[in-house]
């Protein structure tokens, strides 16, 4: 808890300011904040999708610090124990992490609960660990995309304050989707980052394994993807020394 309160999340776009935008996109923010370990897949270069979608989307990120690498390790040992290839690549391992932040956005007159995940798939290979803290959330593995609550539900479960889930194999990752539907407010838990406007009560941890040569340094990206992430780079430079000195290198870099 004492190094989750370090951190500064950030509230991405989910759409770069800068390029003009496909039929039946809108500017939005994200529902909710961010931080990434390992590589940050800024949401604007859009999010990793081998084997077309690599270049470009995984822009190398703080290592794990110790209280969470001594935590990974169980976590890839389990991940073994229940998995074999071609599940399971040659090489995997936890290498990367995406912290969502689940609670509370302040509209113009009222607190809007935005503390849920649409229909999605995760397209790193391999199994995904994922790790809950706060109120419990309704997990759920769905058909397809664009349904209603409660529609088309395969199976779920209540990821709880402090558990582990982990799931792979390409029925779960591959054939359905999931999405995290609500997450409760019972338990009275809260926590506090400085995101103006955000109020927290879940985090999760969601590990996740990328091959090392698809992650880049902020330095090597094409020039257009480092002017859609710089404001974003410029604010994890004032409070990561990680972030100052790869924001440094680039623009020393720059011709």
């Amino acid at each position: 808890m004492q190094w989750l309160q370090t951190l500064h999340p950030l509230w991405e776009s989910r759409y770069s300011d800068r390029r003009p935008l496909r039929e039946g996109q809108r500017h939005r923010r994200l529902l909710r904040p961010v931080y990434w370990l390992g590589n940050w897949q800024f949401a604007c270069l859009d999010y990793y999708k081998p084997p077309s979608g690599v270049r470009d989307r995984c822009v190398r990120a703080e290592p794990f610090p110790p209280v969470l690498a001594r935590l990974v390790h169980p976590m890839e040992t389990q991940a073994r124990a229940m998995f074999s290839e071609p599940d399971l690549p040659s090489h995997w391992a936890l290498n990367t992490c995406l912290i969502n932040f689940y609670g509370l956005r302040q509209g113009a007159s009222q607190w809007i609960d935005t503390a849920r995940v649409g229909e999605h798939r995760d397209f790193e290979p391999g199994p995904v660990a994922s790790l809950s803290l706060g109120e419990r959330a309704q997990f759920q593995f769905v058909k397809t995309r664009d349904l209603k609550e409660g529609e088309g539900v395969v199976a779920e479960q209540w990821l709880e304050h402090g558990s582990l889930q982990i799931f792979g194999g390409s029925k779960w990752k591959s054939d359905h989707f999931h999405r995290v539907e609500r997450v409760g407010r019972r338990g009275g838990h809260s926590f506090h980052f400085p995101v103006e406007g955000f109020q927290t009560r879940r985090v999760n941890f969601t590990f996740r394994y990328v091959p090392e040569e698809h992650i880049t340094r902020f330095a090597d990206l094409s020039r257009a993807a480092q002017e859609d992430v710089r404001g974003y780079m410029e604010t994890l430079a004032r409070y990561s020394l990680f972030f100052r000195e790869e924001f440094w290198c680039a623009n020393v870099a720059r011709p």
